[in-house]
């Protein structure tokens, strides 16, 4: 069986290592255009910000490791054509231009993802950057040595983080995004106060509710400021980070995908072409909390459907179960996490959708300790089902949010979650665990 895999990050990395344990017969060929593979670019402001030292150490694999599983990986080989009918695909050596063609048995497809690039006027300046491979890595920690004001375009997961980042650097920082707050796909703005003012209290500047017109030429063709609707922000770096599309071009026409591009996928991730799979940031996933496929690219997501791939290579044996969209954050001392979703986004939905606020403290007042936690459930009327969840404290309680995605991927309703059996310790919590606490608050009175 020739088993050609295209892309090898996180669900390349995945797919690829379980199908050579799984099929020894298998003659796996990887094309990855870049010169590294396994990049875990959340640990990109983590670098920035000095907690990890080296950025070497977010690989966590290499053609190496997969040769001694009897893997090619042929590294800077872009595939610029497939056909699908024919089974054929048309790859290209990066570094010389040479074009050769090669077949398969089971295409593999994990192309991944890149930044949105949007169309802005002078967007070609110097210093004006993206954030998402190893590339990028590299150039933010150079450019950052020399670079006083920041920009960052885009307030979702990566642009708070490195703003954090910039800023514990010593560096004067703007946060600019279209939507009113941070992290608008995670977070109910009753759940961004607090964050938001964690960067104001650093002198961070938030500019909400504004797009990005222009960016100003210093004269020497980099960067000076950055030009919205509402304002001008002095910057002599640009990070760029206003989200993600599915590399998926080559497919147009070819297999069905969503309006975004991302491929659509079975539950056992196999595409609308015969012995076409496809896994990861390229594709579209079952959202369980909207009952819709929808574009969540997350390493977790890719990882899973990546192994699901090899499972169901030769025979649809292991259903992929939808996913949540959960996922986590730490802003300064703060832990936040989210799954499944807001109550903004439900109702954009359709949904009937209406949510549950607990504040309290997260264990007894008679222990030497304890500190406060701030817990969001989301519901549906009517049917009671959750939709999601969203907490932030300073005690690290985020495993709660995975209880949460398992309560929503089972369809449980507030009240299941009301009465549902959680221990009692006074280390951790109290009698009433929060988790039942945020659901009581629903439950009307008999």
């Amino acid at each position: 069986m020739k088993v050609v895999v295209i892309g090898c990050t996180h669900a390349g990395t995945a797919a690829v290592v379980n199908i050579a344990a799984l099929y020894r017969d298998a003659k796996v060929t990887v094309y990855e255009r870049n010169d590294n593979i396994s990049f875990l670019s959340c640990g990109i402001a983590l670098n920035v910000e000095g907690i990890v030292k080296d950025p070497a150490t977010l690989f966590y694999s290499s053609p190496e490791k997969l040769a001694e599983l009897g893997v090619e990986t042929r590294m800077k080989h872009d595939v610029v054509s497939v056909n699908v009918a024919d089974k054929k695909l048309r790859v290209r050596n990066v570094e010389t231009g040479q074009e050769f063609d090669d077949t398969y048995d089971k295409l593999v497809v994990t192309s991944g993802s890149w930044p949105v690039e949007p169309k802005i006027e002078n967007s070609g300046l110097d210093n004006i950057l993206l954030c998402k491979n190893y590339g990028h890595a590299q150039e933010i920690i150079r450019r950052t040595k020399t670079a006083q004001r920041i920009a960052i375009v885009g307030a979702g997961y990566i642009g708070t983080e490195l703003a954090e980042a910039f800023e514990v650097q010593g560096k004067s920082v703007v946060l600019i995004d279209q939507a009113p707050q941070i992290l608008a796909k995670y977070l109910d703005p009753e759940m961004v106060a607090c964050p938001q003012q964690l960067y104001l209290d650093r002198g961070i500047e938030l500019a909400f509710n504004q797009t990005v017109e222009a960016f100003v030429d210093d004269g020497r063709g980099g960067v000076a400021a950055v030009k919205t609707d509402g304002g001008e922000y002095k910057a002599d770096m640009v990070v760029l980070c206003v989200g993600f599309r599915p590399n998926t071009a080559i497919f147009r026409g070819q297999l069905d995908m969503t309006p975004n591009g991302a491929i659509r996928v079975d539950e056992y991730m196999r595409t609308s072409a015969p012995d076409v799979l496809a896994a990861g940031d390229c594709c579209a996933v079952h959202n369980n909390a909207s009952g819709r496929p929808e574009y969540i690219p997350l390493a977790t997501n890719a990882v899973r459907m990546g192994t699901l791939v090899a499972r169901n290579l030769k025979n649809p044996t292991t259903k992929h179960p939808g996913a949540q969209g959960t996922s986590g954050i730490k802003i300064y001392d703060w832990n936040i996490a989210s799954t499944g979703l807001t109550e903004i986004v439900a109702r954009e939905m359709g949904l009937d959708a209406a949510s549950s606020t607990l504040r309290d403290n997260y264990r007894p007042e008679f222990m030497p300790t304890t500190s406060e936690l701030l817990l969001r459930i989301v519901y549906e009327r009517g049917s009671g089902r959750l939709l999601g969840a969203q907490l932030q404290s300073k005690a690290d309680l985020t495993q709660s949010i995975n209880a949460l995605s398992v309560c929503i991927q089972q369809r449980m309703t507030v009240e299941e979650l009301a009465f549902t059996d959680f221990f009692f310790q006074p280390h951790y919590n109290k009698p009433w665990n929060f988790l039942n606490s945020v659901a009581l608050k629903v439950l009307p009175p008999l």
